[in-house]
């Protein structure tokens, strides 16, 4: 029974941290990101980590939509 716990809880643990996120431009291109997009305090930029894990950057001005999946 104990067994039977542990496998539902790291399955339910494991399917909530796999959150995608789509960036659509406003020149059309769609970006996708692991993580939940950001505004960065300084730059006043949307700031996201790319598949490859770099941070990227791009204006919130040629930010159209932020959609979860």
């Amino acid at each position: 029974m104990k067994t039977w716990f542990l496998i539902l809880l790291c399955t339910f643990g494991l399917a909530g941290c796999s959150n995608e996120y789509l960036i659509a431009t406003t020149d059309g291109q769609l970006i996708t990101t692991d993580e939940k997009p950001r505004v960065d305090k300084d730059t006043g930029m949307i700031e996201f980590e790319d598949q490859e894990g770099r941070v990227q950057q791009i204006p919130q001005s040629q930010v159209k939509q932020i959609i979860e999946r």
